[in-house]
Parts: C-alpha cells; structure tokens; sequence
C-alpha cells in the first residue's frame, strides 16, 4: 500500500476512534470520498483488504491503524 493511503487510513482510523470509540467498524470505503475520483487508490486499498488480508467488510478501526501501522 502506498505511503499517502497509508497515512490517510491511519488519520480516518484515528477520527473514527476519537469520534465513537475502540469498538468503531469501518470499511476501505471509509478511506475516500463518495465520488470516486482515485479508483486506482480504490483497487490498492481493495486489494491490501480483501485479497492480501481476506478481511471482513467491517474491522475494528483500533485493528486496522494496528495493521498499517506495523507494515502489513
């Protein structure tokens, strides 16, 4: 995964925590805007989640940030 999305994923994981707790679930989805204006960086995120992580649709915030942030 790229380094921009990484640090976008990790700022939305952070705001999602903040906002609502440790227990918070996002989705990739979460990581963009409505408009799909990057579908590139759609098909990164895409891939590192479903096809690299085999992840459910819903993770924990607190599991995800984990997992960027030590490089998986």
């Amino acid at each position: 995964m790229r380094d921009s999305l990484r640090l976008k994923a990790v700022e939305v994981c952070d705001k999602k925590i903040a906002q609502k707790g440790d227990n918070v679930g996002i989705s990739f989805y979460a990581f963009f805007k409505n408009k799909n204006d990057t579908p590139e960086i759609l098909m990164e995120a895409a891939r590192w989640w479903i096809e690299t992580h085999r992840l459910d649709h819903f993770e924990k915030a607190v599991k995800i940030k984990s997992m960027i942030e030590k490089g998986e």
